[in-house]
């Protein structure tokens, strides 16, 4: 039987493990009464990884055929895998792209009359509704049990498009917004998928192009709201940051002066003077949390342009994964806490930095 509040996360990767860590941390003012997490294969190199999430406080899951790998490495499970399912008040989905659907049919839909709800990370399209912390959350329903949490640059594309386009009214002011994901290679935590030199991404949709404009399309479509973007994505052979050049043409007039202003005035985006992406990266591991930063982007103030009075260019940062962790805990609070989510997620604003 269940007992409390209880999150399950299954995957310890480059979300899964700051996510575990991050709701360990905060548990007493979030009002988490146990978190729990999945771990698929034993090995060494993973070993002290898993020891010390346990050490953090949350409780690991296996399947019963690798138990015995377990124990044999000196790890001692608490549960088994579908048990910790079962189990829990919220499940948190931190696999790679795909995985999360595949749980849904296998495990998620058999246990939905229990769990409160179930989240998924990043290109999981049509696991549930998606969502980006202060951006829809007005379009997040009691009936919508299972929610997509949007990618780090879509979560970054549409804070770009909220603070310049979109009125707290609705109106879109948005005429065309064009987006170059300049992405890094891959995460300091991985060895695989590094690129040797520049890798160009194709456009697979027709009218889009990547995906990051396709995601942020019905990101916003929750809302009523339909853009007209455009994605474009490549990777570099480095491992700090993701990038975005950005070209937002406006159905209004504005000028350099209220552009900056608006990025200030808007407590979910991070600042900076600094044009390169390890010294943003640096201050992110020095002062976020699990060297992330929370903020939804950091825009480069000295790249900001206005041209004829209502096209706005300019660069930003995505920090790694920070954006999508906040919206998880959100998520997670709003099953958890339905009428109070707003207040006890407040003890994460220190990570909502304003300036870089």
């Amino acid at each position: 039987m269940s007992n409390g509040n209880i999150v399950h996360i299954v995957g310890t990767g480059t979300i899964g493990e700051p996510l575990i860590g991050l709701l360990c941390d905060a548990q007493e003012e979030l009002g988490i009464d146990e978190v729990t997490f999945y771990k698929h294969s034993p090995n060494l190199e993973d070993r002290p990884k898993v020891k010390g999430l346990i050490k953090r406080g949350a409780n690991l899951a296996v399947s019963d055929e690798k138990k015995t790998e377990f124990q044999d490495l000196g790890i001692e499970p608490m549960y088994e895998a579908e048990e910790a399912i079962r189990r829990a008040t919220v499940v948190v989905d931190c696999t790679p792209k795909g995985t999360g659907l595949m749980n849904k049919e296998k495990y998620y839909n058999k246990y939905k009359k229990k769990v409160k709800g179930f989240l998924a990370q990043g290109s999981e399209f049509g696991f549930g509704k998606m969502y980006a912390v202060g951006i829809n959350d007005e379009a997040i329903t009691p009936k919508d049990q299972f929610i997509h949490i949007v990618s780090c640059n879509t979560h970054n594309i549409a804070v770009l498009i909220k603070t310049l386009a979109i009125e707290k009214s609705k109106i879109n002011h948005l005429k065309e917004g064009r987006f170059l994901c300049i992405r890094r290679a891959n995460d300091i935590s991985q060895a695989k998928s590094f690129v040797p030199s520049p890798e160009v991404n194709v456009h697979k949709d027709e009218k889009m192009g990547t995906h990051h404009a396709v995601d942020v399309y019905h990101l916003y479509k929750t809302l009523g709201i339909e853009l007209n973007v455009f994605s474009s994505a490549l990777k570099l052979n480095t491992q700090y940051m993701h990038c975005i050049w950005f070209d937002i043409k406006l159905d209004k007039k504005t000028t350099l002066d209220e552009v900056k202003q608006s990025f200030i005035d808007n407590p979910r985006v991070a600042v900076t003077y600094k044009k390169m992406a390890n010294l943003v990266f640096s201050f992110g591991r020095d002062h976020g949390h699990y060297g992330r930063l929370l903020d939804q982007t950091v825009i480069v103030l000295p790249t900001l342009h206005v041209v004829n009075n209502n096209e706005v260019i300019g660069f930003c940062f995505t920090p790694q994964d920070g954006n999508s962790l906040l919206s998880s805990v959100t998520a997670v609070e709003r099953f958890l806490y339905p009428e109070e989510y707003e207040e006890k997620t407040k003890c994460l604003w220190p990570f909502l930095l304003q300036e870089v």
